[in-house]
């Protein structure tokens, strides 16, 4: 049954149904379910929930994060929220591959231009090399006025694609940081 001021829940939303709302009395309901199901439970016994919103765009969807011993075990829609009533869109649902998934490449790869094989590199070696190369195609590409005489203050040297795995925080840093550093040509793919 319902709390005053709550929305009814599905079973009892069917139940008013004429026909559907039979179904418990056919056979159909709980009591339907055989023995080795009922003693198996539910997959997610013992498991610590965590409530989430899913990192994908900015709607915000409710995730109920769940975990054994720190390892994630399982992710699903959080059925109380108000955004996406226990409901998850594809790149929500599968969420949990951006820790679990086995061919995650989790170490810099980088491949020298002209080059065939991918070697490995350290971190800061190759946060170095991306600030170097992206200071000079800033440099390289930088107007100051366009060809009107304008003051446009931007480079054409580098643009940013962002992805569907960066959330809306990560997108809206993104945005400023390009922006701050001249260049117009930013876009996402998110909805994707």
């Amino acid at each position: 049954m319902s709390r005053p001021g709550s929305r009814p829940s599905s079973f009892e939303r069917l139940r008013r149904l004429p026909l559907l709302g039979r179904a418990a009395d056919w056979g159909l309901g709980p009591s339907a379910a055989s023995k080795p199901t009922r003693e198996a439970g539910a997959r997610v016994a013992g498991l610590r929930v965590t409530e989430s919103v899913c990192p994908y765009c900015a709607v915000g969807c409710g995730q109920l994060v769940y975990t054994r011993g720190g390892e994630l075990v399982d992710i699903e829609g959080n059925p109380r929220s108000p955004i996406n009533q226990g409901t998850l869109c594809p790149k929500g649902s599968a969420s949990r591959q951006l820790v679990q998934q086995p061919d995650r490449v989790t170490t810099v790869k980088y491949r020298a231009p002209g080059g065939a094989e991918w070697q490995e590199l350290e971190l800061d070696r190759a946060m170095d090399m991306i600030a170097e190369r992206v200071i000079a195609a800033r440099e390289r590409g930088w107007q100051d006025v366009d060809h009107r005489g304008r003051r446009v203050n931007r480079t054409l040297g580098f643009a940013h694609l962002g992805g569907a795995t960066l959330d809306n925080e990560e997108n809206y840093l993104i945005k400023k940081f390009f922006t701050a550093m001249g260049a117009v040509q930013i876009e996402n793919q998110a909805r994707i």
